[in-house]
């Protein structure tokens, strides 16, 4: 019999993507509407990407079998 495939959930696969060192990234939220409140720094800072946070990353690699 053969071995049984897993699915990818694929709105997390175009959420995030998978390090060098196989930490999963992940962009930060909070920068598509109602800017004009926040500062310049901030706004420049959610662009960069971040982390996946430890507790997060084994249920996320769960779902992404093959990321």
């Amino acid at each position: 019999m053969a071995v049984k495939k897993f699915k990818t959930k694929r709105a997390a696969a175009k959420r995030f993507k998978l390090t060098g060192t196989g930490k999963l990234v992940r962009n930060h939220a909070n920068k598509s509407h109602i800017l004009t409140k926040k500062t310049r720094k901030r706004k420049r800072h959610l662009v960069k990407d971040t982390v996946l946070d430890a507790t997060n990353a084994p249920t996320m690699k769960k779902i992404l079998p093959y990321l």
